[in-house]
């Protein structure tokens, strides 16, 4: 049973006006939850191949306990026979011992046929006794393993029940996730449908939605100030996102590979991109009820590119707003923490998240 969280959550956000810890963290989280998510689905693997192995050798057992308990009721009842037969032998010769010194000559030597008769009757219920106190023995034997491996089979099964409960729960959430990021999707692109042909693009993947506004929809050339086209695209965006409690907010700006040429508080591709971001973050609160601890402004210049190419046509493409609404997965990952948590309780939990460059340098 495997379970697939595809949901991409790293960023590179050098050049970013706000802090980016939260962004890092959700990252950090998802790795983690990928591993233990492996980890779970591979533990309850080796728990049905230990149920199935166990059952194997319950049944096994289960046989040989039957053939054991037969072969010992055939001996105990071979064993009652020869003792009842030992004991009239028994009382024989105790009558022989008493009217010994009677009997004649004949009658003497045909006394001690039978006193050899019955020495060896004794033997044979010896022999008889010892056989069946070992495999009476043995029989406990198995029976207490028996008993031992139906029990660690009920703990395994009661276990592997219980852990294909949570991974269906599991399956469930994620499902609805899923299910819940696509009616999102459907919803932004209804509200956006007037703009299909003018630069924006709705798309999801990696359990994301992607809503991509080429710079010429939102600003005039080396602006940062949106114009009235763009503000329409982004209020009707606002008004669907507003509704929206469960998701995080990441608009990003980016640039073509050309560089600022103007004087001002525009230095380079780094701050026209980040003020850009800052600038749709800003339009979208002033007319929304959207929660702003949820929404992030980011800038990353020239750096990801959609078409690598170096024509107009493709500059035009790089030249994007792109506002990533990302399902809010907590609960998901406490889930999964938990799990693993159960399948090795020794293991420790991750150290505390730092910022580095690594953090938001890492490839989409």
């Amino acid at each position: 049973m495997k379970i697939f969280i595809a949901v991409g959550l790293s960023v590179a956000l050098l050049g970013s006006c706000v802090p980016q810890k939260k962004y890092a963290e959700l990252q950090k989280n998802y790795e983690k939850s990928e591993a233990e998510r492996g980890y779970l689905s591979g533990a309850v693997k080796d728990l049905e191949t230990e149920r199935n192995e166990l059952k194997a050798q319950v049944e096994k057992l289960t046989k040989d306990f039957d053939n054991l308990s037969r072969n010992y009721n055939d001996t105990k009842q071979d064993h009652d026979l020869l003792k009842g037969k030992y004991q009239k032998l028994d009382e024989f010769k105790q009558q022989l011992l008493a009217n010994q010194e009677k009997s004649s000559a004949v009658n003497q030597k045909e006394n001690q046929k039978l006193l050899k008769e019955m020495i060896r009757a004794q033997e044979d219920l010896q022999k008889k006794e010892d056989e069946l106190n070992r495999k009476e023995a043995e029989l406990n034997k198995v029976a207490a393993q028996l008993d031992g491996y139906k029990s660690d089979l009920q703990k395994l099964e009661k276990d592997l029940d219980s852990r294909s409960k949570r991974i269906n729960e599991l399956e469930q959430m994620i499902a609805d996730k899923d299910a819940a990021v696509r009616a999102l999707k459907d919803k932004v692109s209804d509200a956006l449908l007037n703009f299909k042909d003018k630069g924006l693009t709705v798309t999801q993947k990696n359990g994301r939605i992607y809503v991509s506004m080429e710079a010429k929809l939102l600003f005039p050339s080396g602006s940062t100030v949106v114009n009235a086209e763009g503000k329409n695209a982004l209020v009707e965006l606002s008004k669907v996102l507003e509704k929206q409690s469960d998701i995080t907010i990441l608009v990003e700006g980016h640039t073509d590979i050309d560089p600022m040429s103007g004087a001002g508080c525009i230095k380079d591709n780094w701050d026209l991109s980040v003020m850009r971001s800052t600038s749709v973050v800003k339009l979208m609160l002033n007319n929304s009820k959207i929660d702003a601890s949820i929404l992030t402004a980011a800038g990353r210049g020239q750096f990801v590119p959609v078409d690598p190419a170096k024509t107009a046509a493709a500059k035009a493409k790089n030249r994007r707003i792109e506002i990533i609404l990302t399902p809010n997965l907590d609960q998901l990952f406490k889930i999964l923490d938990e799990e693993a948590q159960k399948l090795d309780p020794t293991k420790d939990d991750e150290p505390d998240l730092k910022e580095s460059d690594d953090d938001f340098n890492k490839p989409e």
